[in-house]
């Protein structure tokens, strides 16, 4: 068993179908959270909880190694805060998406996960369907959040728009296709996949293939840093 983690003992010795099963690791504190999580992820075809750690000193010993593709993750850890844990998980290990948890809709550190990387984030009272298909979407390249954080989102990306530029634009910009800056710039706008799709008169799925190109060629783990290079800070 790895350090700190917890594992659903009927899955573990379980051969792993490569390709064809989401692994997801959990970051909770609350031993009661930890086990109905990974029994909805064990139970749903397609999932499984690769380990689930207590916190996020654990956390950090336990994923970069062993790469889930998804992370869920407590805002309010004892130790150290979701946030914090955030950071320092993407610094060890940079593609990794995360997706938040929390008790309250806590905009302000909902936020501050966001900015330090995370890829959204979900209430814990959120139903069984709505969880799994947030966390395929994260999976997929997208990037689940409430509306009053997107909105957040928003104003942070227009304050800073509005500010004189200390810098030109990230030269990797001028690497971008013509439709790759429609949405980026689209994404800088605020507006969520469903939305950059309608306004461009394409597919989700080929929104989902253009912010993956975006994020690798901006050589960026998310909307907020992709946005930021777009803006020139």
């Amino acid at each position: 068993m790895w350090y700190g983690a917890e594992a659903a003992p009927a899955i573990m010795n379980t051969p792993r179908r490569v390709n064809k099963i989401i692994q997801v690791a959990l970051v909770e504190d609350d031993a009661g959270v930890r086990a109905n999580l990974a029994a909805i992820l064990n139970g749903a075809p397609g999932f499984q909880c690769q380990a689930a750690y207590p916190d996020g000193h654990a956390a950090l010993k336990g994923i970069p190694p062993n790469r889930p593709d998804v992370v869920l993750m407590d805002i309010n850890l004892p130790g150290m805060l979701g946030p914090e844990c955030v950071r320092q998980l993407k610094t060890l290990a940079p593609g990794l998406p995360v997706l938040m948890l929390t008790v309250y809709d806590d905009s302000e550190q909902v936020f501050k996960s966001l900015m330090a990387g995370a890829t959204g984030y979900l209430l814990k009272r959120t139903p069984k369907e709505k969880l799994l298909e947030a966390i395929r979407e994260v999976h997929g390249g997208g990037a689940p959040m409430s509306r009053q954080i997107a909105r957040r989102v928003v104003q942070f990306f227009q304050e800073i728009d509005q500010m004189p530029a200390t810098t030109q634009r990230a030269p990797e910009i001028a690497t971008l296709t013509d439709r790759e800056q429609q949405v980026l710039a689209s994404l800088a706008k605020g507006h969520i996949y469903k939305e950059i799709a309608d306004l461009l008169n394409i597919s989700f799925e080929t929104v989902r293939t253009h912010v993956r190109s975006i994020y690798e060629k901006l050589h960026v783990h998310s909307r907020t840093e992709a946005v930021l290079k777009y803006l020139g800070r």
